[in-house]
């Protein structure tokens, strides 16, 4: 279960991530609500996988999953230029991501 509220939770980093953004420095009403709810559960699902999987392991993927993420979608939808480096990059966040996984689950 922990596993997969850390997943959640790293999705919930993007969302906060691309929220603060749209917020305009929370000038912006509906992006600064969707930041600070997808923040507090972020948080707190972080929070409570880190009650089963290591601090490191646990904030390396949560960080991961979110980065990558928020990456992806500001190149669809954000206007980010996208670039094959980038994207190579981002596949590495990801391999990591999987990495640590794969190394917690052999302890």
């Amino acid at each position: 279960m922990a596993w997969i509220v850390l997943i959640i939770s790293g999705i919930l980093e993007a969302v906060w991530a691309t929220a603060l953004g749209r917020s305009e420095g929370f000038s912006k009403l509906w992006p600064t609500v969707v930041f600070g709810v997808a923040l507090l559960l972020s948080m707190g699902g972080l929070a409570y996988a880190m009650r089963e999987i290591p601090t490191g392991t646990a904030y390396a993927i949560w960080v991961g999953i979110g980065a990558s993420l928020t990456v992806l979608y500001a190149m669809i939808f954000g206007g980010e230029p996208a670039s094959i480096i980038k994207i190579l990059l981002i596949l590495g966040i990801v391999g990591c991501v999987i990495g640590l996984k794969m190394v917690d689950a052999a302890h």
